[in-house]
């Protein structure tokens, strides 16, 4: 599968590269990184032909934007796709309120606020254009609008309806007008999704580790929905935090903590199959979700330009269809899931 290849993000117009960018990492989400490598891993993945670029204020609290911005900002401003994604504004710390970079290991001296009003999304997009050094920015994402973000439900439905009535109408309104190209909502949990598929107008979702090798709980109802309207999926978490990069290494991440005995356990035996076939796990965990009509692009992180130019490798390795055949025969995989031809 060629990572420089291009598909259209749901009914937008908006083309990206299948293999895209991902920020988290660059916000130093599990260890501080050099920050001349952080900005070279991504000039590295421009530099590689990949065009789709995704961040985040929250990444890093602002870190992972201003080294996007350093990267890109030089570029043809045409030349590339910048996503990142609206619900947070950042503050400077006080005496009441103590600096609280969680769950980042560094980034920058800010805490962040949830709001989704329309004055909160206002200073969210303006806070980040000022990082980036940016004017436009063409593809917004309502950020993390779930229970598990919130922690009850009764909290998620207040912040939902706030978003209904003030965030997703400036996002229409900037989209309609032009100012952006293609709006969206980046969610871990598919029930969710669900309900802001039927409750607005959106171009795509920015699904994270919901629809991976691992499991593919989206193929019961949200897929087939977003096949049905034309919703494109830019899938974030392929590795699932880590587990589908590393194998099932001592402390491999599992959304975003050491993973249970239970996904140890089926990670070495879908690594088994990839073994018989000799395909790295890695690359079967990156180009499977691509076999869905509805999935658009994969936007892996990366901290270095190695592993940039690995996602590049991997994307581009051939894999048989013997070993998906496997997979499904020994349960791992959903029968019903196609696959990359």
């Amino acid at each position: 599968m060629d990572p420089k290849s291009k598909r259209l993000l749901g009914k937008s117009k908006v083309a990206v590269t299948v293999l895209g960018c991902g920020g988290g990492p660059l916000g130093d989400m599990y260890t501080l990184l050099d920050n001349n490598e952080a900005i070279a891993t991504v000039e590295t993945a421009y530099d590689l032909g990949i065009t789709l670029f995704d961040t985040s204020p929250f990444y890093g609290h602002g870190l992972s934007e201003q080294r996007f911005g350093a990267a890109l900002r030089g570029k043809p401003r045409n030349s590339f796709v910048l996503s990142t994604k609206v619900g947070r504004y950042l503050v400077p710390p006080t005496a009441a309120q103590p600096l609280d970079r969680t769950p980042f290991k560094g980034g920058l001296d800010f805490n962040h606020v949830f709001d989704y009003t329309r004055e909160g999304v206002l200073r969210s997009i303006d806070q980040s254009m000022a990082r980036l050094g940016l004017s436009t920015i063409d593809c917004l994402i309502i950020h993390d609008v779930d229970v598990w973000t919130h922690g009850t439900r009764a909290v998620y439905e207040q912040k939902f309806k706030e978003t209904m009535d003030g965030c997703y109408h400036v996002l229409h309104d900037l989209r309609s007008q032009k100012v952006v190209k293609a709006i969206g909502v980046g969610l871990n949990e598919v029930n969710i999704c669900m309900e802001f598929a039927a409750a607005g107008d959106f171009d795509f979702f920015l699904l994270a580790g919901r629809y991976t090798l691992l499991e593919q709980g989206a193929l019961d109802d949200f897929l087939p929905l977003c096949e049905k309207r034309n919703i494109g999926i830019m899938l974030g978490g392929p590795y699932n935090s880590g587990i589908l990069a590393t194998g099932a290494i001592e402390g491999a991440k599992y959304n975003y903590v050491p993973a249970p005995a239970d996904i140890l356990d089926k990670v070495r035996r879908i690594e088994a199959v990839c073994r018989r076939h000799d395909v790295p796990l890695a690359a079967a965990a990156l180009q499977f979700p691509l076999g869905h009509p509805s999935v658009t692009s994969m936007i892996p992180g990366a901290v270095s330009p190695a592993e940039t130019k690995r996602n590049v490798e991997l994307m581009a390795k051939m894999i048989p269809a013997a070993l998906w055949a496997e997979l499904k025969s020994e349960g791992l995989l959903a029968e019903r899931a196609p696959v990359p031809t």
